[in-house]
């Protein structure tokens, strides 16, 4: 009797790099108090609002089966989110509603990769990005990027690895860099997949959550829409993480590709979260720029902390709910730094390692705690990082 080698494909080889968060919570438990600035969490809950719309719907009736790609109201209030926010014409049958983003990336890889091609994916990446691909029993190859070039993926790089590939996966707003990807780059991204030939998903969670610049969808690029992906999700832009609602706006026979993919999977969402969803989509922008705000505030306080800092050079951040920040001039890797600072501040991080080889010797810091301890917390560590200087 044994596992599935899919099991073991899907995990790869060595750590997760995860430590720190798992160490984190067994010193928490221990009653040990922890500035935890690990996992992109919000600290606030969903609110109140969306939760009476969710055990309203419950308490109608609307618990049964919700098999398919969503119901059709809130279909088309993705559709109408995505039309404003990014220009392109989007029907209600470019989209499927799935079980939470990252049933969303897994069901995308799942439509169109075989178990013996290739998906693209850039370094740094989010933690699943790899096994979600191996978990369709295809090959992930990573697309390296570097610190000075603020972790940007460049069209030559692109195209140096895409032989054998069908796929690229990219996240603007970033995780775990907090870069927003600028026109120019998007646009050599869409050079590169168009001379590749290969589809382009694009994982924008984060959408809403974009401090300087903007969001630019690739989907709404020359060229484009045809053959791009654009994964979507209620977590960040509402605070609904544990709500599991996601979704993939898509050609139409991708759709209805991923669409069939349920039927062996998820079976749908349930009704009662897609009708909370809708009620939260129909609160409109300014209800999403107010669960951004937390981050928005916390991201100019780390950046006032750490003026003038020089053990600590900050990227570019420009989105999401992270700042990454370059601490090689301590002398230590970032896995060093972050068990180090743990240890000594009591204040959790999580180290670049664990986000690929590009990130090695940085940490993610996540926007995620009060703002009166999150100052405390980054001025702490600005002051760890100092006394580490050689």
């Amino acid at each position: 009797m044994r596992i599935a080698d899919r099991i073991s494909h899907i995990a790869g080889d060595g750590s997760d790099g995860w430590e720190i968060y798992h160490r984190t919570l067994e010193m928490q438990a221990r009653g040990e108090r922890i500035l935890p600035l690990t996992i992109g969490e919000h600290d606030i809950r969903t609110d109140p609002a969306i939760l009476e719309a969710m055990n309203a719907s419950a308490r109608a009736g609307n618990t049964g089966y919700a098999f398919g790609p969503g119901h059709r109201d809130l279909r088309e209030a993705i559709a109408a989110r995505t039309e404003a926010r990014t220009g392109v014409p989007t029907s209600w049958k470019n989209v499927v509603v799935t079980a939470g983003g990252q049933a969303a990336l897994f069901a995308s890889h799942m439509a169109l990769l075989d178990a013996d091609s290739t998906g693209l994916h850039c370094d740094p990446f989010y933690a699943t990005y790899p096994g979600t691909i191996h978990a369709t029993g295809a090959r992930s190859r990573r697309v390296p990027t570097t610190s000075d070039r603020d972790f940007l993926p460049q069209e030559a790089d692109i195209l140096a690895r895409a032989e054998g590939a069908r796929t690229l996966l990219i996240n603007t707003p970033n995780n775990p860099t907090g870069v927003v990807y600028d026109r120019a780059t998007l646009e050599g991204i869409a050079r590169a997949v168009t001379q590749a030939d290969l589809w382009l998903i694009s994982d924008e969670v984060y959408d809403s959550q974009v401090w300087t610049g903007e969001h630019i969808s690739p989907r709404a690029l020359p060229g484009m829409e045809e053959r791009t992906i654009v994964i979507g999700s209620m977590s960040k832009s509402h605070a609904m993480t544990g709500s599991r609602l996601g979704w993939v706006v898509a050609p139409e026979p991708v759709a209805e590709a991923v669409t069939m993919l349920a039927t062996s999977t998820t079976y749908g969402v349930p009704a009662f979260i897609q009708d909370a969803a809708l009620f939260a989509l129909n609160q409109g922008p300014a209800f999403e720029a107010k669960i951004a705000e937390p981050f928005r505030r916390r991201r100019e306080i780390a950046l006032r902390v750490l003026a003038g800092a020089n053990a600590i050079r900050v990227i570019h951040s420009s989105g999401a709910m992270y700042v990454m920040l370059d601490i090689r001039a301590t002398g230590l890797d970032g896995k060093g730094f972050a068990n180090r600072l743990l240890d000594e501040e009591k204040i959790a991080v999580m180290p670049g390692e664990s986000f690929g080889d590009a990130s090695a010797g940085h940490i993610r810091v996540a926007l995620t705690i009060a703002d009166d301890q999150f100052e405390e917390a980054l001025t702490r560590l600005a002051g760890f990082a100092e006394r580490l200087l050689p």
